[in-house]
């Protein structure tokens, strides 16, 4: 079972018990965050935006870090043009620890799913 989300404009595929580096989020270490799903998937794939409100994706912030000094250097060669610039990102450390869809959410996506599989089958002639 896992999820798709969508934090800070990115999208990151989590399992329970997943850590991953995003953005800098303005919340407190230990504090819990709701992260919204883009796609579930368990037995069956959820992607339809009403079932998705029905996905409950939380993770515990364990840590607020710095990445990686970048450097960026530009230079025109034969023109005297040097330019040093760089940065580092702020980061939040996150951990999923609570995965689930709703039970309506689950059995919508049972129902629909063998009637698909019924219809892709039926149409292809196997050629």
């Amino acid at each position: 079972m896992y999820a798709v989300v969508e934090t800070g404009g990115k999208q990151y595929k989590v399992e329970e018990g997943t850590s991953l580096l995003v953005d800098r989020l303005d919340v407190k270490e230990g504090d819990k965050v709701a992260l919204r799903a883009v796609m579930f998937r368990d037995t069956d794939v959820i992607a339809a935006p009403k079932d998705l409100e029905k996905v409950k994706v939380e993770a515990t912030v364990t840590a607020h870090l710095r990445g990686p000094k970048i450097k960026v250097f530009k230079y025109k060669a034969k023109k005297g043009y040097r330019r040093r610039a760089g940065h580092r990102s702020e980061l939040t450390k996150l951990e999923v620890t609570t995965l689930k869809a709703g039970k309506a959410a689950a059995k919508k996506a049972a129902k629909t799913a063998p009637a698909e599989n019924a219809a892709k089958e039926e149409g292809s002639d196997g050629s």
